[in-house]
């Protein structure tokens, strides 16, 4: 039997690392409990409104945050707010599936075209790793606005 995952992030600014993921990623942000969030309305606004509603202190309200998969297929990403920063290098890292079914240049372009995207929302490029057939398609490693690596694969 196989089990749902969710992967969490430890973050600084939770809301703002999950809401950079959500564009990476193709996500959304879900609507607090019990609250309908109409189509079009921001999520996000739905969250602001329902902490204080229950009486959650300003200052706690971006302690934690998630996105998901809109069809229902991918992980449950959680963000949650720490005080320390990162001192090393992440021992587990995404990969982001940029260039499915592609190969060579094409696939580097690419690559190349969400690095570019990427890099505008925020994102660090760290280094290119050009294809080396036949076990490396080519990749370009990342680092979020937290720093935490991930590949362009």
């Amino acid at each position: 039997m196989s089990r749902h995952m969710q992967v969490t992030f430890d973050a600084h600014d939770p809301r703002a690392l999950s809401s950079f993921w959500r564009e990476v990623l193709g996500y959304v942000h879900p609507g607090p409990p019990g609250v309908d969030v109409p189509e079009g309305a921001d999520p996000l606004a739905a969250w602001d409104d329902f902490l204080a509603r229950i009486g959650v202190p300003e200052d706690q309200r971006n302690s934690r945050s998630a996105i998901e998969d809109p069809e229902g297929h991918g992980p449950r990403l959680f963000f949650q707010r720490v005080p320390e920063g990162k001192t090393a290098k992440n021992r587990v890292h995404l990969d982001v599936r940029a260039a499915p079914g592609l190969q060579g240049e094409e696939r580097m372009a690419a690559l190349e075209a969400e690095c570019a995207r990427l890099v505008a929302l925020g994102a660090e490029r760290l280094r290119r790793i050009d294809p080396a057939p036949p076990l490396d398609a080519g990749t370009i490693v990342m680092a979020d606005p937290e720093g935490n690596e991930f590949c362009l694969d």
